[in-house]
């Protein structure tokens, strides 16, 4: 083993410290622990920039904040199940006249204490128990995400008015063990509703596409 090797070999013994994406610039990261108004609020001034300026103010002002409360409260939610980051499409992609009805995120779980001196279960032997768990609604896989023991869940959410979401869903999961802590495991969830319909081409292609995006991940330690 080289110099460099054992140096990356002496990095990943470390706890990983946080992750990197790669997404395109048409989609906007809104943190979820920290400057959350503030990206909040620059996304929002950014869509309603856009906005032509001939449209009269009773219409444009009900459209203004039913957009800020419906966008406001879905950060809201992404906060209480323990998010990290949500992203969200903000542009039109290539020739598309509407944003994508999709978003990503991306939360941490921690395993409950265990008793003194114990110690944490294998990564491998709970991906194992995550596999036999899925029922045939799930398309689930095991595999790695930059490294690290990772289950890729796929499924179709049905509409849940009761929670406040209206239509059904198309949604992957990544969920994969964080270097170096076996008691952290780090979530990326991708959710779209396609072209209306959960799975249709659209959503076909947003699916793949994400998969694309999860092979760009990378772990950062500092």
């Amino acid at each position: 083993m080289d110099a460099e090797q054992t140096a990356a070999a002496d990095e990943r013994s470390k706890p990983a410290t946080g992750y990197r994406l790669l997404l395109p610039s048409q989609w906007a990261q809104v943190p979820l622990r920290q400057g959350t108004d503030e990206a909040v609020g620059s996304i929002l001034k950014d869509l309603f920039s856009r906005i032509p300026e001939h449209l009269p103010p009773d219409k444009v002002g009900p459209y203004k904040r039913e957009i800020s409360a419906r966008f406001r409260s879905s950060v809201a939610q992404a906060q209480l199940k323990n998010g990290l980051d949500l992203y969200v499409p903000v542009k039109p992609v290539g020739d598309q006249k509407f944003n994508l009805g999709a978003s990503i995120l991306v939360t941490e779980t921690t395993l409950p204490d265990r008793e003194p001196g114990a110690s944490f279960a294998d990564p491998t032997d709970l991906v194992v128990q995550l596999l036999s768990r899925e029922g045939s609604n799930s398309n689930v896989s095991s595999g790695e995400v930059d490294g690290a023991v990772a289950v890729r869940r796929e499924f179709v959410a049905e509409a849940d008015p009761n929670h406040g979401v209206g239509v059904p869903s198309r949604r992957v999961e990544y969920i994969a063990s964080v270097p170096g802590n076996p008691a952290r495991w780090f979530v990326a969830a991708f959710s779209t509703i396609g072209g209306g319909n959960p799975r249709d081409e659209l959503a076909e292609v947003l699916v793949e596409w994400f998969d694309a995006v999860m092979a760009t991940f990378r772990w950062r330690f500092e």
